[in-house]
């Protein structure tokens, strides 16, 4: 059994989208989050505008690119908006990062020092099914409302009840799902938690095959979906040719 990266939480999941603050301003009216920090060209950082959002135990990141060189820029423009960052928080971002690397998992940032006058943040990336990746973070040593760079931007909403992540769902290509099983339990250490066939999810039209993989305690639940043979084109097929 291979040991699990030590995940401890969900951080945060970052979307990049093409108007920050209307996604934003969506987020809080109709699903009941408050807004509790920004970064943006008012805070000094002229690449992007992030709001972020939080309720319960969730937490989201609304970013839009100012320019042609952020990530997310490229990201947006292929796929429109949606996640780019599954992020974790851990103990030692440096061991969860070479933990991961050491079993294959290919670098988006290799571990570095964040900081402002609240204190220091690790982080390091790895990349994993389509253009999505995991940050580590460690923020033991960290104060601020978010992350460095982050300033503190409070507005109140009204709580839908919203408590916390269940799981978070990778849809991949058909015949790719155990590869990406493979992966979650290969270089994550995650252990399968749960499978359906096509019996158990599927319509008169259309059908999915679906693994969930757990990491320990059930900090992070990823169900890897992938078409299966319908009459019709199965939802998850027609989700990646819309998502390309």
């Amino acid at each position: 059994m291979t040991e699990p990266v030590p995940i401890k939480s969900v951080h945060h999941v970052e979307l990049c989208v093409g108007n920050a603050k209307q996604a934003a301003y969506y987020y809080r009216k109709a699903f009941g989050f408050r807004q509790i920090a920004y970064l943006g060209p008012e805070t000094g950082h002229r690449d992007r505008a992030s709001y972020v959002l939080e309720q319960g135990k969730i937490r989201f990141v609304i970013t839009a690119p100012m320019g042609a060189d952020h990530p997310c820029a490229e990201h947006q423009k292929k796929h429109g908006d949606g996640v780019i960052d599954v992020a974790c928080r851990v103990k030692d971002a440096d061991e969860a990062f070479q933990m991961a690397v050491s079993r294959g998992a290919d670098v988006a940032v290799e571990p570095r020092t964040l900081e402002d006058d609240r204190g220091t943040v690790r982080h390091a990336a790895i990349r994993t099914y389509g253009d999505t990746i995991h940050s580590f973070y460690a923020l033991e040593d960290y104060d601020g409302p978010h992350l460095p760079g982050y300033d503190p931007l409070v507005i109140e909403e009204e709580s839908a009840g919203l408590w916390r992540i269940d799981h978070i769902v990778g849809n991949v290509e058909e015949n790719r799902m155990n590869h990406w099983v493979d992966w979650y339990r290969d270089v994550m250490g995650f252990d399968k938690f749960l499978s359906f066939d096509d019996k158990d999810i599927s319509t008169e039209f259309t059908a999915l095959r679906s693994t969930v993989m757990s990491a320990p305690h059930a900090a992070l639940k990823m169900p890897i979906n992938e078409p299966a043979d319908g009459r019709k084109k199965s939802q998850i097929e027609e989700y990646i040719e819309f998502y390309d």
